[in-house]
C-alpha cells in the first residue's frame, strides 16, 4: 500500500475533539494540612497530597495528562488508518528542574503497542499529527519542553 497518497495518513479526529467542552470547569476544596480533593465538572474526583500519602502530586497528573491527551490521539489515528490495536501501554518520565520553579523540562514517553497493521510508518506519523495538531495538553504547556517518544511493536 502507498501510504502517501492514502488519505487514511491525515485521518481526522471526528467523533471525539469535535465534542469538546469550550470551557472546563473543576472545584478544589482544601481537607486538611496540604490535602486536597479535585472534582471536575462530570464528577471525577482528584486527590491531592503534598506527602503522597492519600493522593498524587498536581505534577504527577499533568505527566499522566500528557500521556493521556497523546495516548488518546494516537490509538484514534492509527484506528482511523485501518490498524488494530489490541494491547497500548505508555510508560512516562517527567524531568523536572531541581530549583523552583520546579517545572518540567522534558517528558519521555516509551509506547508499547501491539496489533495487526501498525508499522513505523503509521506510529510515528501518529505521533507526528498528535503532536503538531492535535494535543490539547502538549499545546497547552511551555514552548521549551522537549518531547521524546519512542515505542516498541510486539
Amino acid at each position: 500500500m502507498n501510504l502517501a497518497n492514502n488519505e487514511n495518513l491525515e485521518p481526522g479526529l471526528d467523533g471525539y475533539k469535535e465534542k469538546i467542552l469550550p470551557v472546563n470547569k473543576a472545584r478544589l476544596t482544601w481537607q486538611r494540612d496540604l490535602y486536597f480533593v479535585g472534582m471536575t465538572q462530570r464528577g471525577y474526583e482528584v486527590e491531592y497530597d503534598v506527602r503522597y500519602e492519600e493522593g498524587c502530586s498536581p505534577t504527577e497528573t499533568l505527566l499522566l495528562s500528557i500521556a493521556g491527551c497523546l495516548s488518546i490521539d494516537i490509538v484514534h489515528i492509527l484506528r482511523k488508518m485501518r490498524c488494530e490495536v489490541s494491547s497500548y501501554e505508555v510508560e512516562a518520565e517527567g524531568v523536572r528542574r531541581e530549583e523552583p520553579p520546579q517545572y518540567y523540562t522534558a517528558f519521555n514517553l516509551m509506547i508499547h503497542i501491539k496489533g495487526e497493521g501498525i508499522t513505523p510508518k503509521k506510529i510515528n506519523r501518529a505521533i507526528d499529527l498528535s503532536l503538531n495538531k492535535y494535543c490539547s495538553v502538549y499545546h497547552s504547556l511551555r514552548k521549551d519542553i522537549d518531547v521524546n517518544i519512542k515505542y516498541e511493536i510486539g
